[in-house]
């Protein structure tokens, strides 16, 4: 009885416990984003290899992706605030050795850490504010979270570039990883006060087979791509791109048994809706170039032409201002023109891939910062209209009560899609260079060619997009499958003391 009292009224401090975890969130993501501004001067300074760098990346999104549907799990098991303050200490221990590493192998095992750190404290925030806010509060505290979200992947490469310019900690690029501490310790310490704990009324297991398998078959994808050019594709290269479709198969049937349970990572009741698989392999594909862009940009600007991290950082500042601009409208029209958005705004991005791709010959000849600024605005205006509404289009026929599942999984493949961009794209860049001998031409043709890969996944994605729901309204026969949402389905909270 006196539980639900509790429960019923509006807890004291929620607002100081939601400004705990976006400081924590923003603190993610900046941390994820700013790194591709000074990739180049790491690999200078550690003496990394290309396949180093590029697991400087992707290796954060991957167990960012990984982490994040057993991390929400993990939370509803063990208490939301304890896994919480788990993965914020791991974010904090692991940046310490990010910023300390030697060698780029260190650099990457620490990105890994961080990975599964941001996996264990991002979920948490989602279950906060359901578990907070009440029905009047929950679309403020929602519009709150987007806006800190919007700012943090706006701002995280020019921050990285304005820190690294500014050197307040005297560090160079190591200052970086360092001042994730005290921002880290603050929200330690802001949990222990006024987070709540809570846990589900409905609790599931993690399924461990279902994520042994998950990771390994991506892992079969992922080693190859990024290794497979240093080592001069030898035989086990093949041999794991080829195991990994046992695997992927295993997986798959794997999910199928427990989804029995309601215990798989991926209920496969979600992949019979087309309009949810194919939004997936759109999102993967999207974000697969959003991802892999700035750090191909970021290497032949100032590799290639000599630019300073700042200068290339105000080169590219167009698109995060493009994505600001255009994201209001797409949030104002997506239940009435939602896939009319999406198509609208992936077919800016082709045309402003291939308007970058020549302005990267010309920046050779002409020098001029405009020719790469222009279209990289333009690619904002586009991204804008689409990446911001993609999630809720492919979500609107799931039935409620697999939605947390879906919004995992998608969640997950925006992550994996951005690895396997960096992945592909950074082998192919890498690949066109001639080491120790590449020029200024060298360095923007290799970006240019590996725009390509950008044009051919856009150009997919777009052709898969009348499978796409038209707006994110639920159509009739998805709302028929929707359970009414009472009090307790919509949270699956209880408190504890």
């Amino acid at each position: 009885m006196s539980n639900t009292a509790r429960s019923s009224s509006p807890p004291r401090g929620r607002w100081a416990a939601f400004a705990v975890v976006l400081v924590a969130v923003f603190m993610d993501l900046v941390d994820g984003t700013m790194v591709s501004v000074v990739l180049p001067r790491v690999q200078a300074d550690l003496q990394a290899t290309d396949a180093e760098v590029q697991w400087i990346v992707a290796a954060y999104l991957l167990a960012f992706a990984l982490g994040m549907i057993p991390g929400g799990r993990l939370g509803d098991v063990h208490g939301r605030r304890r896994v919480f303050l788990v993965g914020t200490a791991l974010f904090v221990l692991s940046s310490v050795v990010c910023g300390a590493a030697a060698s780029g192998g260190v650099l990457v095992a620490g990105r890994v850490a961080q990975g599964l750190g941001a996996a264990l404290m991002v979920p948490q925030a989602m279950a906060l504010i359901v578990q907070v806010f009440g029905p009047e509060e929950r679309p403020r505290a929602f519009v709150v979270y987007g806006a800190v979200l919007s700012l943090a992947n706006v701002g995280g490469p020019l921050l990285g570039a304005l820190f690294l310019h500014v050197d307040p900690l005297g560090l160079g690029w190591r200052g970086l990883f360092y001042v994730n501490v005290p921002i880290g310790l603050l929200a330690l310490l802001g949990a222990l006060r006024w987070m709540p704990e809570s846990r589900s009324s409905e609790v599931r297991r993690v399924d461990l087979l279902g994520l042994a398998l998950l990771v390994a078959a991506t892992s079969a994808v992922m080693v190859p791509l990024v290794q497979g050019r240093e080592a001069g594709w030898p035989w086990w290269t093949v041999a794991l791109a080829v195991l990994a479709v046992p695997l992927f198969a295993a997986f798959h049937r794997s999910q199928r048994r427990r989804g029995l349970g309601e215990d798989a990572l991926v209920p496969p009741a979600l992949l019979r809706r087309r309009s949810f698989t194919v939004g997936l392999v759109v999102m993967f594909a999207v974000y697969s170039v959003l991802s892999s862009l700035f750090v191909v940009l970021h290497y032949a600007l100032q590799l290639g032409l000599g630019w300073t991290p700042m200068g290339a950082a105000l080169v590219v500042v167009g698109f995060p201002l493009g994505v600001l601009a255009t994201t209001s409208i797409a949030q104002r029209y997506v239940q009435v023109a939602g896939r009319r958005l999406v198509q609208v705004g992936l077919s800016v991005i082709c045309l402003a891939t291939a308007g970058l791709a020549l302005a990267l010959g010309d920046v050779a000849r002409s020098g001029g910062a405009w020719t790469i600024a222009l279209p990289i605005a333009v690619m904002g205006l586009g991204m804008g209209l689409c990446v911001s509404i993609l999630t809720s289009i492919a979500l609107v026929e799931v039935p409620a009560r697999h939605a947390g599942a879906g919004s995992g999984v998608a969640n997950a493949v925006l992550q994996c899609g951005g690895a396997f961009g960096v992945a592909v794209v950074g082998t192919l860049y890498f690949g066109l260079l001639t080491a120790g001998s590449a020029t200024a031409s060298d360095h923007l043709g290799a970006a240019a060619a590996a725009l390509g890969y950008h044009l051919v996944v856009l150009v997919v994605s777009l052709a898969l997009t009348p499978f796409l729901p038209r707006s994110a309204v639920a159509s009739a026969e998805g709302a028929e499958e929707v359970p009414p949402v009472t009090e307790r389905s919509a949270t699956g909270d209880r408190p504890t003391r």
